[in-house]
């Protein structure tokens, strides 16, 4: 189906007006979403096209259209096509995107933008979990241990074998030297993640479960992990 199928009936739509809202609204607009019947839709107006956004609704049934009525003003069509009850697993969104604009309206669009050209755009020749990898030992490097825990949580739910992971902590006690590694990673929150996936596998626990633990204990709860 295509827009031009449902265009006729956004006037009916929900609007929901996200512009200048702190924290990550998705929770509250995922369950909106949820509770709607195949034939209804949501208006979401954000100062940027909401990206982010794109995907997820796609998982729940969601047919999607942004129309840009201004500068810092778009205004996203959500028609849902059929009825899905779980969105794609997509762990650690980047909801501290949505801070941007509160800085700066321009700054909001140029972050998004950034982030689809930096990881979605279909130029990208590096594989996803290679580019979270290496966005987590730069993240190491800057003593962001935050951003590198979110980034190995990622890999592994995208399907990357602990042993690479054995080879990248390796690697960071060769090159940031053993005092650091020791005093700095080894009691961060990102080898607590990484110890956590390397004991369950020991006891043999699969995958999704495993994967499962790591978002309950290293996802959006944790203190140290969260951005918003």
């Amino acid at each position: 189906m295509h827009y031009t199928d449902w265009r006729n009936k956004t006037k009916d739509f929900k609007r929901i007006d996200v512009r200048g809202i702190q924290g990550n609204f998705f929770p509250g607009l995922r369950a909106q979403a949820m509770g709607l019947p195949a034939g209804a839709g949501l208006e979401i107006i954000q100062s940027f096209d909401p990206i982010p956004l794109y995907e997820v609704m796609e998982g729940l049934g969601f047919e999607h259209y942004t129309e840009q009525t201004g500068d810092a003003e778009f205004h996203a069509y959500f028609y849902r096509r059929e009825e899905k009850q779980a969105e794609k697993d997509i762990p650690m969104r980047p909801a501290a995107l949505t801070n941007m604009p509160l800085i700066d309206e321009g700054l909001g669009k140029l972050a998004v933008e950034f982030w689809k050209l930096t990881w979605n755009d279909e130029k990208r020749f590096l594989p996803y979990e290679t580019r979270l990898l290496l966005s987590l030992t730069n993240a190491v490097g800057a003593g962001r241990m935050r951003q590198a825990t979110r980034e190995l949580v990622k890999a592994y739910i995208h399907g990357l074998d602990s042993a690479a992971l054995d080879d990248v902590f390796e690697l960071l006690a060769w090159n940031q030297g053993i005092g650091y590694f020791s005093s700095e990673i080894g009691p961060s929150t990102l080898f607590a993640a990484y110890k956590t996936i390397k004991q369950l596998e020991k006891q043999g626990k699969p995958r999704d479960e495993i994967a499962a633990v790591l978002k309950e204990k290293f996802g959006e709860k944790n203190p140290d992990v969260r951005v918003q």
